[in-house]
């Protein structure tokens, strides 16, 4: 990827010569790629509608299987988001729902209730590993209820206090840059006046 980088960027950026060690972790990388899996399924929903009603005997449910798709599509995005805690619940949400809905074909009367029985079965295993990344991903981002990070072993100096004394001698000056900046006077036209440090 560092690679495609370096020839996307404009000739006055840096290139990437190459890249670091990922700071993602497994659960990161594992809600990442269900990202791009809810997205690719939810594609084929919205595009492959009627295939997927009669692959299942569950003809005339084609706005069902769309609007599935675009739930689909949502959850994915919302997992390869910032919010990717969301986007896992909410596509174990939505596994909730379709396995609810293929519940409804395993009828006597459906002759393809094998193939219902196919697909509740992947529904099922792709729920377990959605709720296992989701609760992975939760306990790696999200923020104990009653822990306060403790931040008082940092001063801001990162060579500590004692070397920072006296670095800020008597006869610094202060940079012409920083002496004089606009100000909005009482008629709304601007005076600059001189604040030396």
């Amino acid at each position: 990827m560092s690679y495609l980088s370096t020839y996307v960027r404009s000739g006055s950026d840096p290139k990437v010569l190459r890249s670091g060690r990922s700071s993602l972790s497994a659960s990161d990388r594992m809600a990442r790629g269900l990202g791009w899996f809810s997205i690719g399924i939810g594609l084929l929903e919205l595009l492959q509608a009627s295939r997927i009603t009669r692959t299942l005997g569950m003809e005339g449910q084609e706005p069902l299987v769309r609007a599935f798709g675009a739930r689909e599509i949502a959850s994915g995005i919302l997992s390869l988001s910032l919010e990717k805690h969301a986007g896992l619940w909410s596509r174990v949400a939505g596994d909730g729902l379709d396995a609810a809905t293929l519940m409804t074909a395993l009828r006597r009367q459906n002759r393809k209730r094998d193939n219902v029985g196919l697909a509740l079965g992947m529904v099922a295993g792709i729920a377990v590993l959605d709720m296992v990344t989701a609760a992975a991903v939760g306990a790696r981002h999200g923020r104990r209820r009653g822990h306060t990070r403790n931040y008082s072993d940092r001063s801001g100096f990162p060579h500590g206090v004692a070397a920072a004394r006296g670095l800020a001698r008597e006869d610094f000056e202060t940079p012409p840059d920083m002496r004089s900046a606009p100000v909005a006077g009482a008629g709304g036209d601007e005076r600059r006046h001189s604040r030396d440090v």
